[in-house]
């Protein structure tokens, strides 16, 4: 990215010191407005309110470098403000340093190398400081944003624990409902693996719970009868047999949901 030249603003009305100033800068980088007048100042100021530093002379006609300053802190604070003036005005210049927020006080006549040292300081504390207003705005929308990204994530937790909370409440009431039936219910699933039993259908395959689900269900049912379910096309209802040396009738009929879920479900009634 390009960085952009800094802007210097000087104010004097002896148009002497303006020319000294441009001879004074004209090695360095920088792009230099004059004015003569703190009013002329105040409009180059206007037209450039990206100027980084301004250098005003404190005796002026009309409106003196102070005020000038003060006006220019007060419209555009971000600039570095330094005051010029000779030595009788040094006495009234300093107590008036912090009503234009000014960052220097210079004496005439000045010396050069001291000069462009003071304005490159200025420049570079400057700089320092709108990069720290810079992280520090980053930061507090990094943190806004943040705090947005967490709140977003605290509602989607609290609508997810209140579906799985949903989602276990049907699944528990569909669990009553079957444990609720007179009749043992075997689900399958297609590889022929028990994904659902109820209370009635363990006690008829004489198995605990944790002894049933998962199983293959050629390892509960008689051959005969594996053979039958998985050879099981639409329905059957009459199949005798015996498990566990319990006399049962057998019905299946194969699970086809809208949702694509294919299975096989089996009822398991005493004889």
């Amino acid at each position: 990215m390009e960085t952009q030249q800094v802007k210097i603003l000087c104010v004097d009305d002896e148009r002497n010191v303006l020319k000294a100033l441009r001879r004074l800068f004209m090695e360095e980088d920088y792009e230099l407005l004059v004015a003569e007048s703190g009013e002329e100042g105040l409009a180059s100021m206007a037209e450039n309110p990206d100027v980084q530093l301004v250098i005003s002379d404190y005796r002026m006609p009309g409106m003196n470098g102070v005020d000038f300053l003060q006006q220019v802190y007060k419209r555009w604070p971000d600039t570095v403000r330094i005051v010029l003036s000779g030595y009788a005005d040094t006495a009234a210049v300093v107590g008036a340093i912090n009503e234009g927020q000014i960052y220097k006080f210079i004496p005439k006549p000045w010396n050069d190398e001291e000069l462009k040292n003071t304005i490159a300081k200025a420049l570079e504390v400057q700089a320092l400081r709108l990069k720290n207003l810079q992280l520090a705005r980053e930061l507090e929308d990094s943190n806004e944003e943040l705090q947005r990204i967490n709140a977003n994530l605290e509602h989607m937790v609290e609508e997810r624990t209140a579906e799985l909370v949903f989602q276990n409440r049907v699944l528990s009431f569909g669990q009553n409902m079957l444990d609720c039936l007179p009749v043992g219910v075997l689900g399958l699933d297609t590889s022929g693996m028990v994904m659902q039993c109820n209370t009635l259908g363990f006690e008829l395959l004489g198995r605990a719970g944790s002894e049933v689900i998962g199983l293959d269900f050629r390892q509960l049912l008689p051959e005969e009868l594996a053979t039958w379910v998985a050879d099981l096309q639409g329905n059957d209802w009459n199949r005798q047999t015996s498990v566990a040396g319990r006399a049962l009738k057998v019905r299946g009929a194969r699970l086809r949901t809208p949702d694509g879920q294919h299975g096989t479900i089996l009822v398991l009634e005493p004889e």
